[in-house]
């Protein structure tokens, strides 16, 4: 079995009345990899999801772990686990039983079942609160007894739909960060709900992005940041800016573009052809502007003059807009400020933060 496949899932596809949930999607996973779904709400990622674990039967389309078609087993045989964004855990039984469910339902053997509990519960930093009450645990230690009673199971694949969401936003990062360390620990292959970007970037190593059903690419958080394939998936991730521009000349290296504020400058993608006199959208990263009062002294840079027209500060971050003619407005995302700017400025980026989008 080819290791880049352990997880394949063949035009997988679902339609609830009139509305087409999951589009023909394909894809593939290696064994201990770290996939995540990502897009809005809506896009079909849990139903994905669903569809995996076996709560859901798909109306088209194969799905696979290792050599076993999933589509005809139910949930019990499939060798997955869930933690859902709800938890749902029963509040009458306390932690130990919560995690030793699915291993009772299994008929595990009580001592085994003991030994498997408190292992997990060692695992996710729980161990010794076996007698706890549900309702005496935070968000955070609740979200753990999930983890716990899936991983109690020793699936082949784990499941996860946005665990994270109700917790409060420092603590989301802890978490994040504990199942991480957890899923490489184990080497358990997981695929992974949300549609917070950041927590896809942090934890995964493949990413899907999703939109009204369709998968609209997958790669590493890499790939998916630095090349993005549309204008929706360079508009979902991260903060950008988009702008209409025409070729002016092109060589082996560089393009040069007509821009209203000026020329521009961006590397020459090799497998796309570029013709003088083309329209094409680009889009300029906003963390990869810098803003200065003074010209800055690289000539290697873009430059532009510009107006800040607005700011947002949050502490570690101040958020620019910047008028650079004709009615141009830049967003600028500068980290860590010395001090916020106004008035008249420049702004300046290396032509490798102009990625393009689309030849109009």
């Amino acid at each position: 079995m080819n290791e880049q496949a352990f997880i394949r899932i063949e035009h997988l596809t679902k339609v609830f009345g009139k509305t087409i949930a999951v589009n023909d999607i394909s894809l593939t996973g290696k064994k201990g990899g770290f996939i995540t779904l990502l897009g809005p709400s809506g896009c079909g990622k849990t139903t994905m999801l669903r569809m995996i674990a076996g709560f859901v039967q798909p109306d088209e389309g194969r799905m696979y772990i290792g050599e076993k078609l999933l589509n005809e087993l139910p949930v019990h045989r499939r060798e997955t686990a869930m933690v859902f964004q709800s938890y749902a855990l029963f509040p009458h039984l306390n932690v130990f039983n919560n995690v030793a469910y699915g291993l009772k339902l299994r008929k595990v053997s009580r001592s085994k079942r003991k030994e498997q509990v408190e292992r997990v519960l060692k695992l996710v930093e729980l161990e010794g609160m076996g007698n706890r009450q549900i309702s005496q645990l935070s968000g955070g230690q609740q979200q753990r007894v999930a983890l716990s009673r899936a991983l109690a199971i020793s699936p082949r694949v784990l499941l996860m739909d946005e665990p994270l969401s109700n917790l409060d936003a420092k603590l989301r990062i802890n978490v994040r960060s504990q199942i991480r360390d957890l899923q490489q620990h184990l080497g358990i292959t997981t695929i992974y709900v949300t549609h917070d970007q950041e927590e896809a970037f942090s934890l995964s190593d493949k990413i899907a992005i999703m939109k009204e059903g369709k998968l609209q690419q997958i790669g590493t958080p890499w790939e998916i940041y630095h090349n993005p394939r549309n204008q929706f998936i360079a508009d979902f991730i991260g903060m950008t800016n988009f702008v209409e521009v025409k070729v002016e000349t092109v060589d082996n290296s560089n393009v040069v573009l007509n821009f209203p504020g000026g020329k521009l400058i961006m590397f020459r993608e090799k497998n796309l052809k570029f013709l003088p006199g083309q329209n094409i959208l680009v889009t300029i990263r906003s963390e990869g502007i810098r803003v200065n009062k003074h010209i800055p002294v690289s000539s290697d840079d873009n430059v532009l003059k510009g107006e800040i027209k607005q700011h947002s500060y949050t502490g570690k971050t101040v958020k620019y807009w910047v008028n650079v003619g004709e009615g141009i407005t830049l967003s600028v995302e500068s980290l860590n400020p010395e001090k916020i700017l106004t008035g008249k400025v420049y702004i300046a980026f290396d032509k490798s933060c102009i990625y393009p989008i689309s030849i109009r």
